[in-house]
């Protein structure tokens, strides 16, 4: 019988299976990514890999853009926050061209 390494509480879903056990039982595994989360599989008691649901790969992987910032920065609970901004002067060098 197949034996998954860890469970969060006694009758949740695995997090965690050994790489044969992973590889027999592949769909389950993947359904527990798609419902549950990410699940851990390991190679010799270590860590190898982790599957992801599409959805959170994709996530992960969206690339950042400067909307991403201005976005975040709008819905921030510190959007009202008023602060100073003080100039800074930098010394300027001469530089023989």
């Amino acid at each position: 019988m197949a034996t998954r390494s860890s469970r969060k509480t006694p009758g949740s879903p695995p997090t965690s299976w050994r790489l044969q056990d992973a590889k027999v039982r592949l769909s389950e595994v993947v359904r527990h990514a798609q419902t549950s989360g990410p699940q851990r599989v390991t190679l010799h008691g270590q860590d190898a890999a982790v599957i992801v649901s599409a959805a959170d790969f994709d996530r992960i992987q969206k690339p950042v853009s400067g909307l991403d910032l201005v976005t975040a920065l709008a819905e921030s609970p510190l959007q009202d926050v008023s602060f100073d901004r003080e100039p800074f002067k930098a010394p300027v060098r001469d530089v023989p061209l």
